[in-house]
């Protein structure tokens, strides 16, 4: 898709790609905010953006040399892609974590308001310690995702929170005058059941506890004598892999999840010699027929947005790497009806068990 500002013309394509038309690579909260910085004249150069999932964002503020705070490696990859379409200089750009320590005094930093809060107040927190009285945090976020709570943290690390007008349905928030750093955990600790917590870093999937499709699945698990070489897909904070190391010690488990907050949370919980994490949203790194049993709760949700494009891939992807005798077990909402898309991957598809909202499938060669 391509968008103007000023006298820069891009073509900005989302990774993954969607056969979704009416998604988009950005929304007008990105273009709201490249236009209050070319109407207020603001100083961009070493500017730090968040939340800029497909980089739309970065591309446009690329000769600024900008700070890119990054969480998902198929984020990363978009970013790369559109730079390289482009013909951006990828050079300009630093890709940092959300766990990273900002050392200079940081003058600008724009936040595209993430849909967990938890992750806003990370973001903040990240900031705080790289921020000063002079310093400006231009936030954005679409008008009909406003909560309280977003004024709330706001206020938590900023003295002044000026709010603007609506424009195409979007709205500014403009954070400044810093107040002095706190330092807090950023580790939320959710109960697994009466003896066992674990740990994850903010803006991880079910931050208070552990899902009910999870738990569901955790109930069902089919582990059998022979999975020694086992995958925990869409890996969260590891919990699957958890309830997996519990039965059964002496397996091989690899974890992998598109979200480095993710994959640093399940490093809370998990540290074993047997047990291999893996950063990537996809399986291009391990061969055919390499599992013997491989378990996921996948994502639908991203952000505010309903898509089952990404899990129908590692379903296909998980095809590949499992075994002929091996199997793959999921969990899923009854609603999104995953057995018309996975009967057309694997040779065998059941239910093994299901309630009023969840279904675990189990799927084999």
């Amino acid at each position: 898709m391509i968008h103007k500002n000023n006298n820069k013309e891009l073509n900005i394509k989302r990774y993954p790609s969607t056969t979704n038309k009416s998604l988009r690579a950005w929304n007008t909260a990105d273009e709201y905010i490249l236009k209050y910085l070319d109407e207020k004249k603001i100083k961009t150069d070493g500017v730090v953006i968040y939340n800029d999932r497909f980089g739309f964002l970065s591309s446009f503020l690329n000769d600024a040399s900008p700070k890119v705070v990054i969480d998902y490696k198929s984020q990363e990859m978009s970013i790369q892609r559109n730079f390289s379409s482009n013909k951006i200089d990828s050079m300009n750009c630093e890709f940092n974590t959300p766990l990273d320590k900002f050392e200079s005094p940081i003058e600008l930093s724009i936040v595209k308001i993430p849909k967990s809060m938890d992750l806003f107040h990370l973001y903040l927190q990240q900031l705080s310690g790289a921020v000063d009285e002079n310093s400006k945090v231009i936030c954005g976020f679409m008008t009909k995702y406003f909560t309280p709570q977003i004024l709330d943290i706001a206020n938590e690390y900023f003295e002044e929170v000026e709010q603007s007008l609506a424009w195409k349905k979007s709205r500014l928030l403009i954070l400044s005058k810093a107040k002095v750093s706190k330092s807090i955990s950023l580790i939320n600790e959710v109960k697994l059941n009466d003896n066992t917590s674990l740990k994850q870093y903010f803006g991880v999937f079910s931050g208070k506890n552990i899902d009910y499709a999870t738990q569901f699945l955790i109930e069902n698990i089919n582990l059998r004598e022979t999975d020694n070489r086992i995958l925990d897909l869409a890996s969260g904070n590891g919990v699957l892999a958890f309830a997996v190391n519990e039965r059964k010690s002496d397996c091989e488990i690899h974890l992998l999840d598109d979200s480095f907050l993710a994959v640093e949370s399940s490093k809370l919980n998990l540290n074993s010699e047997n047990i291999h994490f893996h950063y990537s949203d996809n399986l291009k790194e391990f061969d055919d027929n390499y599992f013997d049993f491989i378990i996921s709760n996948p994502p639908f949700h991203f952000e505010h947005e309903t898509n089952i494009e990404v899990a129908t891939k590692l379903f296909a992807e998980g095809a590949r790497c499992l075994k002929e005798d091996g199997h793959f077990q999921l969990v899923a909402n009854k609603h999104l009806n995953y057995k018309t898309h996975l009967v057309k991957i694997f040779n065998n598809v059941e239910i093994t068990a299901e309630n009023d909202k969840y279904v675990v499938y189990e799927c084999s060669k």
